[in-house]
């Protein structure tokens, strides 16, 4: 292991920090390790989906129970990478049999569900040990970092079934509507022939995490492991000797003619006592409290007297008296007008003299800063107001701007037939579309122009029905969502409902609306 070559910084880190240490390692190398993973991972997936068609969860679960064998070869490619060894591609795939062979079955039986699994992966496959030595091995290096390695393990679990989770969801989002009208959940939960597809596509969706997750895992696993190594074996300071090492074979031929220089010239004279001694007592007389220049008109005392004297003179020191009323941050001579206008005040004799005007003042101020406030709120909610104070007036507008047309269908009151059911009745042995179309026509006029339903051009049936669970009308409700049901499965799906669903729409019609047109 060459540490003078290591492409990172070996230094003791805490546990978190090797952790983002390995993030940072698998982003460098991310290319080159999910390449190798799915180019392993992947054709492992399709041989087991084949083999295992008709059960596709056996096929997920075989796939997943050799996670930890899959492992290895992104722990080789970090391993020497670090180094400034990376290897290639094709190199990478070359070397997976030998890398698979070591213990292959320990890590598929009792030690799968090892929650330390990527901080114990360097010491099997780097370190190649085995039995007891293992066992010892784990034991010193896990007594720092293996509750880190525990939570990666388990963070990872769960982030793992987050993002399978999304990749479902962003799978169903995108499911023409047609077909989510067929889904039939029953098929799908019994897996018949029609589903089988389903299951494997989101099976495949959970090896496309992997392909993305699993190169963290083991890069932060094996950053856990390096940190561990570098405590326990002072690889920092072993490097910091290294270098001092090179530094001192460059420096060694300068410090030998430095050291032969420095015996062969002879020593140099020392100082006169005398000379010497002299010098500090001239430097002991000139200290800063001494007196000095004492044979000129203007000695050292006197001039310190008058510099003291001058300071303590403007400009250098102002002196004043405020007797008037101020701010404390105004910097300007003149007071500002509240200040001014208070001193006035304070200097009249309305205080003492004419307290009523004083109080009529104060009061027709407070009576103008009421007013003036009422009509700021006012005008600052006017919207408000108009929305919610004035419903005669919200409700002109919102006849105004009701729909005449929704989905396609015209919701003129004027379109309805009389006797809507009557109508329904008669087209539908000859065109039930038809007639279905007119029962939800009707229906949704009635809501419009009846029921005062806020119904936009771009509302959806899935809106609407939205609409109504707020209007807090549960008969009406019902109504509806058998209603729109069975007209998305005409419409979308081709599915004509039965003659008995077709009665029942009717007579809850009459039940609810009556056969009276509206008006």
């Amino acid at each position: 292991m060459r540490l003078n070559d290591a492409s990172m910084a070996i230094r003791p880190r805490t546990a978190w920090e090797a952790l983002d240490l390995g993030i940072l390692l698998a982003r460098r190398h991310a290319a080159l390790l999910m390449g190798s993973w799915a180019l392993m991972t992947l054709p492992i997936f399709a041989l087991f989906s084949l083999l295992f068609w008709q059960h596709p969860t056996l096929s997920l679960l075989l796939f997943w129970w050799f996670k930890p064998l899959y492992e290895r070869l992104p722990l080789f490619i970090l391993s020497r990478a670090l180094f400034g060894d990376t290897p290639s591609l094709r190199q990478s795939i070359t070397t997976l049999p030998p890398l698979l062979r070591p213990q292959w079955f320990s890590s598929v039986t009792w030690r799968r569900f090892s929650v330390t699994r990527s901080f114990d992966l360097p010491v099997l496959q780097l370190e190649q040990l085995a039995g007891s030595d293992r066992q010892q091995r784990l034991a010193v290096l896990g007594q720092r970092d293996s509750r880190a390695a525990s939570w990666l393990t388990l963070v990872g679990m769960h982030l793992e079934m987050g993002l399978w989770f999304g990749a479902l969801a962003l799978m169903y989002m995108l499911i023409p509507q047609q077909m989510l009208a067929d889904w039939d959940w029953q098929d799908l939960l019994g897996m018949s022939g029609d589903w089988l597809w389903f299951e494997h596509l989101s099976n495949l969706l959970y090896a496309l995490v992997l392909v993305v997750w699993e190169p963290i895992y083991v890069a932060s696993g094996f950053s856990l492991y390096l940190n561990r190594r570098t405590t326990l074996e002072a690889w920092d300071i072993e490097l910091t000797f290294r270098r001092l090492q090179t530094r001192m074979k460059s420096l060694l031929p300068v410090m030998l003619v430095g050291l032969g220089l420095w015996l062969l010239s002879p020593p140099e004279m020392a100082l006169a006592a005398t000379g010497a001694e002299g010098t500090t007592q001239a430097i002991e007389a000139s200290g800063p409290d001494s007196n000095r220049l004492l044979r000129q008109p203007l000695t050292s005392k006197e001039a310190s007297e008058r510099i003291d004297e001058l300071l303590d003179q403007p400009p250098f020191r102002n002196r004043e008296t405020v007797t008037r009323w101020r701010f404390t941050e105004e910097s300007s001579g003149e007071p500002g007008w509240l200040a001014r206008l208070l001193e006035r005040l304070l200097r009249s004799d309305l205080l003492t003299q004419r307290p009523d005007t004083l109080a009529s003042m104060i009061e027709v101020f407070l009576w103008a800063a009421l007013f003036g406030l009422t009509g700021w709120l006012l005008w600052r909610y006017r919207e408000w107001i108009k929305l919610y104070v004035t419903p005669g007036q919200l409700r002109i507008r919102k006849r105004q701007t009701m729909p005449a047309v929704l989905f396609g269908l015209d919701l003129q009151p004027e379109s309805i037939p009389a006797d809507v059911v009557a109508e329904v009745q008669r087209l539908w042995h000859q065109h039930p579309r038809e007639a279905l179309g007119l029962l939800y026509r009707a229906f949704l006029s009635r809501l419009l122009h009846e029921q005062q339903l806020p119904l936009k051009s771009s509302h959806t049936e899935g809106e609407i029905l939205e609409l109504l669970r707020l209007e807090a009308r549960p008969e009406l409700l019902e109504y509806a969502e058998d209603l729109t049901r069975d007209w998305l499965r005409l419409a979308y799906g081709h599915q004509l409902p039965s003659e008995r669903a077709r009665d029942e729409l009717c007579e809850r019609w009459r039940a609810l609306f009556g056969s009276e047109r509206l008006a």
